[in-house]
């Protein structure tokens, strides 16, 4: 028999998880309902503790202008640039909403949470040349990729990334790309500030310290959200949820026994950076400097030298070095991915385990791994680093998605997947990189797919947060243009 809660109450809307996903949707739905109730639930003290901390992602602002991966390399030689373009119109979507908040004054300043540093990409080996020559070409014609410059002129690299150079044997050709439009990221600060705002409107209620245990139906378009705080049992009645709960979303949609969640599965990566906060070493960099992953890695693994901007403070930061873990979050329990498996999605995570032998034997490489080793792979970037200047600091939980399919049984996924339920009353997010980046876009289509019957009146709003909703910026040149010279000024990348 099921204790009843200690308390119950009702809400329009109940977030779980408070990170930039359920920020983002809170800021958005105080815009558009700012007479709702919404009611956000964190488990942790305070938000943004988990993936969307500063230090427990890349903070690149995920634009696809330095990140190699997103342009894969055709067997014919080909670079195939349509994720890269769609990945840089979300980011850019991000930057007009947040551009619209900084103009009514309700985040702060903006270099609190957004800082312009150029993103490069560095190759080294004639094969590698010729690839990023070729990606530079198919990329620069587009109009959101037209400040993108090459060069294979190691004088003008060691101009662009004086440490990527200085002490680089000549033996081997370069090349790289850069843009001076890219940005850094403190997703966790404006995850707090996105929250703030919303409290501050009214229309929202921020908790800590809540542990979600499950989420039931109550009627036919009702749920109960279930959760313990100090103690006792609490039970939030609302007629929409989304769970933005990172690692933990998959879990909790499974709990709610939706149709749409069965053959999903997560596989769990976890990883280490290497930090350098010695200001001699910092003062001479600045710029996110991505190479290509090693054979079999994910794409979060890709090794990049990094420029960050965190509390105000300049560091750098190096990595990641993969590792394993069957937790689901960085606070998680080991118990996560065994408690994950159902019959429904065994089979799934059977194939791909089975497709996918080669990433598993790059995390075996990976966790065994020594300092010595992990010092090696920084030198390919900054050959004259030096042991004493850097520490090693726990990257964020990842969960890939391991999704059903209907040839293969199950496809191991790199990126997010947003699941609704059919009658829309309850949305989740799963996967990783880039999510945070194309929060905003999102959360769009989350409205989208779950208030149809609302989303002809909210339309109009929409299009003042975010002026490129339903255009395609990567063909039109002159929406594409004014989006980056607004934002950039109203940010301060400029």
């Amino acid at each position: 028999m099921t204790t009843p809660p200690d308390e119950i109450e009702t809400a329009d809307a109940v977030l779980v998880g408070g990170g930039i996903a359920s920020a983002t949707l809170a800021a958005m739905l105080t815009e558009l309902q700012p007479q709702w109730r919404v009611v956000v639930l964190e488990r942790l003290s305070s938000p943004g503790q988990e993936s969307s901390d500063a230090w427990n992602n890349a903070g690149t602002g995920h634009s696809a202008l330095c990140e190699l991966n997103y342009t894969p390399q055709g067997a014919d030689g080909s670079v195939d640039t349509a994720k890269a373009l769609r990945v840089n119109s979300q980011f850019q979507a991000s930057r007009e909403f947040w551009s619209f908040l900084l103009e009514r004054g309700a985040l702060g300043e903006a270099s609190e949470f957004i800082n312009p540093v150029a993103h490069m990409s560095f190759v080294s080996g004639a094969a590698d040349v010729d690839f990023l020559r070729r990606r530079h070409a198919a990329l620069a014609a587009h109009p959101l990729f037209s400040s993108l410059a090459f060069s294979d002129d190691p004088g003008r690299i060691s101009g662009w990334a004086p440490l990527v150079m200085s002490g680089r044997a000549a033996d081997s050709p370069v090349a790289a790309t850069r843009s001076a439009e890219g940005s850094d990221v403190d997703f966790g600060a404006l995850t707090r500030k996105l929250l703030a705002h919303a409290g501050n409107a009214g229309a929202s209620e921020f908790r800590t310290g809540c542990e979600v245990r499950g989420l039931r139906r109550i009627g036919k378009r009702h749920w109960g959200v279930m959760y313990r705080q100090a103690g006792r049992s609490h039970l939030v009645r609302a007629p929409f949820v989304f769970v933005g709960a990172g690692g933990r979303a998959l879990p909790l949609l499974q709990k709610a026994g939706i149709a749409e969640i069965r053959g999903y599965g997560g596989f769990p990566i976890s990883g280490q950076w290497l930090r350098c906060t010695n200001p001699e070493v910092v003062a001479r960099h600045e710029a996110k400097v991505y190479g290509k992953a090693a054979v079999g890695a994910p794409p979060m693994s890709v090794p990049h030298l990094d420029t960050r901007y965190i509390d105000g403070k300049k560091g750098l930061l190096f990595g990641p070095y993969a590792g394993w873990s069957p937790k689901f979050l960085r606070h998680g329990s080991p118990l996560d991915l065994p408690l994950s498996l159902r019959p429904g999605n065994l089979l799934p995570m059977m194939q791909v385990g089975i497709d996918n032998l080669d990433l598993t034997a790059y995390l075996v490489r990976e966790v065994a791994a020594t300092r010595k080793a992990r010092l090696a792979a920084l030198r390919e970037y900054f050959p004259e680093a030096r042991d004493e200047d850097w520490e090693s600091v726990t990257a964020g939980q990842r969960v890939q998605v391991i999704a059903p399919h209907p040839k293969k049984r199950g496809v191991l996924q790199f990126g997010t997947e947003l699941i609704t339920s059919a009658d829309g009353s309850l949305g989740g997010l799963l996967g990783a990189s880039p999510g945070a980046s194309t929060a905003v876009t999102v959360a769009c289509d989350l409205l989208r797919r779950c208030f149809p019957e609302k989303w002809g009146g909210w339309e109009p709003t929409l299009l003042k947060m975010v002026p490129s909703l339903g255009k395609d910026l990567t063909k039109d040149a002159d929406a594409a243009r004014q989006s980056l010279v607004r934002t950039a000024k109203i940010l301060g990348l400029l």
